[in-house]
């Protein structure tokens, strides 16, 4: 039997308070409450992750900045995360489970205004959400959901180890070409625009 929200333990997990299961549904098996609260908790902290790379790319279009390829690499980011959360919501619909509509925060990413505080930024995201999704992971197969377990680990966390670890070295690229934490730039700057093709490679796994 699925143990009712209301017992659930202390987690880092982003829980919905206003959560309502649904009741009525014909196909939900084996799907623990507080399982399908963490579903639909970590799914809007995707899109709030997806939200912040959208501003980023903004930041980084903007005349007195000027990096149209780091823009874009950021953009790519954030259609990824929509794309991540709107799986995980097909996910929890598939499982009989309701998603709860709430209300994105706004990003806290006003004053970025250079590249490596960009990329920490969005690293510290990246980082949080494998946090979740190894405790989303170990939650579900504590409360006899294998299934979610499965497809928390082959899905959404197996795929953002090898992102972090690229992006990590990007960071550290940046830094070794001169890339400044604000608006004074330098030529490092210019160069991280020109990293294409390994800006690519990043988004790309």
């Amino acid at each position: 039997m699925a143990e009712p929200s209301g017992k659930r333990l202390k987690t880092n997990l982003p829980n919905c308070k206003t959560h309502r299961a649904f009741l009525g549904s014909r196909v939900k098996q084996n799907l623990p409450a507080v399982v399908e609260e963490s579903l639909c908790g970590v799914s809007t902290l995707i899109m709030e992750v997806a939200y912040i790379l959208d501003a980023l790319a903004k930041i980084f279009e903007q005349d007195d900045i000027a990096l149209p390829r780091v823009a874009a690499f950021f953009h790519e980011q954030s259609v990824n995360e929509q794309a991540k959360a709107e799986a995980m919501l097909d996910y929890l619909s598939d499982r009989g489970g309701q998603y709860c509509s709430k209300d994105i925060q706004r990003p806290g990413c006003e004053e970025v205004c250079a590249v490596i505080p960009a990329l920490e930024l969005m690293l510290g995201q990246w980082k949080e959400e494998m946090a979740v999704m190894v405790e989303l992971s170990q939650l579900s197969k504590e409360h006899s959901d294998p299934h979610s377990a499965s497809v928390v680990k082959s899905r959404f966390l197996g795929p953002l180890v090898p992102r972090v670890k690229l992006l990590g070295d990007l960071l550290t690229n940046a830094r070794r070409v001169g890339c400044t934490s604000d608006r004074s730039g330098g030529f490092g700057e210019y160069l991280i625009d020109q990293l294409q093709e390994e800006l690519t490679n990043v988004s790309s796994r």
